[in-house]
């Protein structure tokens, strides 16, 4: 009896000192600080959970179903708790904190690995955190009232390397999610559809279109394209990270619809140049009313335009051989070389490529050695810069929607 009444006074000894730790809190640093937001001590990881399995919940999170409420406002929320946790002194709850929040968010990344839209709204409150994080860690940038909201007792160093190894990785995961929607539809809008009516008649015997419709046309794969880059306007992602995911699929694009015609001896023909440079036009004039002609994407899209004007140009004389030397510089030589030996000319209108042109000695000194590579690698991601955005946002100015269900955040 005497030990269990030790064990039991030794437990209340216990949640008295917690209690008083938690009352020494609240007197020692009042709640009520300009730009930021507290909880008690076992509410931390309640706000780290709260955020990526409720409030952004695919079906429940409508970043603008409130009037004024904005797509990056988890990230807004974490970093006024982050923030009073810097004016509490108390780093250890600061860093529990957010690493409780980036778990969250693996974990909700892992379950809707395969939503586009939930992927890039994590991805955008995530890069918003980390600018949060670097923006009131310096003075640069600020207005004066921001500098008054500036952490100052927390290092930030360590969480922004965190923060940013986790938007790296929802970005190519990003990537990823809209690649398994393009892939099936690029060979047959680029390659297999026909916009340029009455072409297929000129086709060489056993290269002519089958009558029946092809899966996917150019206009879909647009609109596909579109609604991409509609999600991550929607979501707030910075516009150099929007350039650089809608340059990756554009790539996807080219290396999936080269290799295709670098494959397929049927795809090497005349009419077919002609369909695929009609393509490619309107990929670059969707590219101009986008505004994203200056995005890097025009220039991932360059090889394929090569490849078109290949199958277009004459190849017969010396002459046709120096040309071709001087168009196709985006090529390597084992796919410049490919695509001339499966060249079919049309019947009755071209002749065929002689082995005596494509061994010239023009051909020969252009493509002759170099690099060897035939297909295109396109698994491959370009590497991803997030570029500091310093927010406009005063903090005391943000306002928190009722509708939240967050009672236990002062």
């Amino acid at each position: 009896k005497l030990e269990k009444q030790e064990r039991t006074t030794l437990k209340l000894q216990k949640q008295l000192r917690a209690y008083a730790k938690q009352i020494q809190e609240l007197t020692a640093h009042p709640l009520g600080v300009a730009g930021a937001a507290s909880c008690l001590a076992q509410d931390q990881l309640s706000i780290a959970a709260w955020i990526p399995t409720v409030l952004l919940s695919p079906a429940d999170y409508k970043p603008q179903s409130c009037l004024g409420e904005l797509p990056e406002l988890p990230a807004y929320i974490l970093f006024l708790c982050f923030r009073h946790a810097d004016h509490c002194c108390d780093e250890p709850r600061a860093r529990s904190l957010l690493d409780a929040a980036i778990d969250a968010i693996k974990r909700v990344m892992k379950k809707h690995s395969d939503d586009f839209n939930t992927v890039a709204l994590w991805l955008a409150n995530t890069c918003r955190l980390l600018n949060c994080l670097r923006q009131y860690s310096q003075d640069e940038g600020n207005t004066a009232r921001q500098n008054e909201h500036r952490l100052q007792n927390v290092d930030p160093q360590s969480s922004c390397r965190s923060l940013g190894a986790l938007a790296v990785q929802l970005y190519q995961q990003l990537i990823r999610t809209a690649e398994k929607c393009l892939k099936p539809m690029i060979v047959a809008a680029m390659l297999e559809s026909e916009p340029i009516q009455g072409l297929s008649s000129s086709c060489p015997p056993g290269h002519r279109r089958s009558s029946t419709a092809p899966a996917h046309t150019l206009p879909e794969l647009l609109q596909q394209l579109g609604s991409f880059r509609a999600a991550l306007d929607h979501h707030g992602l910075a516009p150099s990270v929007r350039h650089q995911a809608l340059r990756q699929l554009l790539f996807l694009v080219t290396g999936t619809t080269l290799n295709y015609l670098l494959l397929r001896k049927d795809t090497c023909c005349w009419s077919r140049g002609i369909q695929l440079r009609y393509n490619i036009s309107q990929l670059e004039q969707w590219l101009r009313a986008e505004g994203l002609h200056q995005s890097g994407a025009w220039e991932v899209l360059e090889p394929l335009v090569q490849a078109a004007q290949l199958l277009q140009v004459k190849k017969v004389t010396e002459e046709d051989a120096g040309a071709l030397c001087s168009l196709c510089t985006a090529l390597s030589p084992q796919q410049v070389v490919k695509i001339l030996r499966a060249y079919t000319p049309a019947a009755g209108l071209e002749e065929r490529i002689s082995p005596s042109f494509i061994s010239s000695r023009q051909l020969q000194d252009q493509y002759g050695g170099g690099s060897s590579q035939l297909l295109v690698d396109t698994s491959h991601l370009f590497p991803v810069h997030l570029p500091f955005s310093a927010s406009p946002l005063h903090l005391d100015e943000l306002c928190i929607p009722d509708g939240l269900d967050l009672a236990f955040l002062v």
